[in-house]
């Protein structure tokens, strides 16, 4: 009997859940006590506590979450995304502990996870990668000289971390002195890593990732494009794929930089090449997620296959329903919106408990959920609710249905950025497709 252990929580531990019981796998869902009434609890063959809310005290314990594998016989440990997905240390100890983690391996993890180490890694086979410096140990005396020879604005940047964590604009000296600090602390706080780089800002870039997958048997697959440019506080908000306005030339010197960035690490189980391109569509390598994306689904939409199935297939060195990169192929068109329980005038977080969640259903309709009516939101997570994500023949045809599918989008106690999706859907900007990073800030006139 196969059994998997998910240290993870709320949407994305129930997704799991439902392919594991799709491929008649028992799974053994973990909580900490903020937790104990969302739907992944109650939907696992099993679940435990994991402790208090805090995760440093729960989702990032790592002997605690050894100690329910080890009580549970599991036969291997699906991390999702956030908390441990990129935590080679945690990786490494579970492979000691002879269960099988569903990812890459905790070597690729480390020299990928780390984005110092990655960018080092990409220069070194011939993939460009924006331009930018870092060391072990950066001073702000060494912060200021290179930050000057690069050219302002700049990017600063936790090497252990992702998600908008840990990352700031600076747009002179000053800015760079007011938050070298902060950000380091920040970063060790999130990712148990100060380390930081720093990395030259490209304006008005667009923010494409390609989904790459390395099977058990060595081929390196691409599942096409994301463009990820709704952003806010340098996080995702809204995720679309194919990606307009993007040229077939373009995409395919992004399919190609995604493949080899993966091959030249031997890459296996599922991964994300993020990058950005310039106004003349450049691609630049910007890191490599070791892990399964939050906006997969579009992807899944657009070609049919089950990321998810695909990663334990291949974590317990099983075949994959393809074997050529040409049997993966577009049909329609996907977005996905991400929906936070956060005021949509200043992004904050907005912590409550939830009186009403509806989402449409139908055809064309995904709804991958964290939280029901009566669930709190607590301040301990990322206040993300659910994922809503409208697929349909095409692009025009997908904004329409989207449009129409808020309509009956409800989620009352708290204050959601439902109005902010109302508005990029309106948009001029994102109906011709060509917005970027900045666009969103744009629309609301800030």
């Amino acid at each position: 009997m196969r059994k998997i252990l998910i240290a993870n929580r709320g949407e994305i531990a129930l997704r799991i859940i439902r392919t594991c019981k799709k491929m008649n796998i028992k799974t053994v869902a973990v909580y900490s006590e903020a937790d104990e009434e969302l739907p992944y609890v109650k939907e696992a063959d099993t679940a435990k506590l994991i402790g208090p809310p805090p995760v440093a005290q729960s989702y990032l314990h790592i002997d605690r979450l050894l100690e329910i594998a080890a009580e549970e016989k599991v036969n291997a440990i699906h991390p999702g995304y956030g908390l441990l997905s990129e935590n080679a240390d945690f990786a490494e100890r579970v492979e000691k502990e002879g269960i099988i983690f569903i990812g890459p391996s905790s070597s690729v993890m480390r020299k990928m996870g780390d984005k110092i180490e990655a960018r080092k890694t990409m220069v070194d086979a011939g993939v460009p990668v924006v331009p930018g410096y870092e060391s072990e140990n950066m001073t702000i005396e060494e912060a200021r000289e290179e930050a000057a020879k690069i050219g302002y604005p700049v990017m600063l940047k936790a090497s252990s971390g992702g998600g908008g964590v840990g990352m700031v604009l600076c747009e002179d000296e000053q800015a760079l002195n007011q938050h070298f600090e902060p950000t380091i602390k920040r970063s060790q706080t999130y990712f148990g890593s100060g380390k930081l780089f720093i990395e030259k800002y490209i304006a008005n870039a667009r923010h494409i990732e390609v989904q790459i997958f390395g099977s058990a048997t060595g081929e390196v697959f691409h599942l096409f494009e994301r463009n990820c440019s709704i952003q806010r506080r340098n996080q995702k908000v809204i995720e679309e794929s194919p990606s307009p306005s993007l040229t077939e030339p373009a995409k395919n010197k992004l399919y190609h930089l995604a493949v080899q960035a993966a091959e030249a690490v031997g890459y296996k189980n599922a991964g994300t090449i993020e990058c950005i391109l310039d106004m003349d569509e450049n691609p630049y390598f910007l890191e490599m997620n070791t892990r399964l994306q939050v906006e997969h689904p579009v992807t899944e939409q657009i070609t049919g296959y089950d990321l998810v199935e695909w990663q334990i297939k291949t974590a317990f060195e099983e075949k994959l329903p393809v074997t050529k990169q040409e049997d993966i192929q577009v049909t329609g068109h996907s977005i996905e919106f991400r929906i936070y329980a956060e005021d949509p005038k200043t992004f904050y977080p907005s912590p409550g408990t939830l009186t009403k969640v509806h989402f449409p259903n139908g055809e064309g309709i995904r709804v991958d959920i964290g939280y029901e009516a009566e669930n709190k939101v607590t301040p301990y997570y990322d206040p993300m609710i659910a994922k809503f994500i409208v697929t349909a023949d095409s692009r025009h045809s997908c904004i329409q249905a989207a449009r129409q599918a808020f309509d009956s989008v409800s989620v009352e106690g708290v204050k959601t950025n439902i109005p902010i999706h109302k508005l990029v859907l309106d948009s001029a900007e994102f109906m011709d497709g060509k917005y970027h990073t900045q666009t969103l800030m744009n629309i609301k006139g800030e």
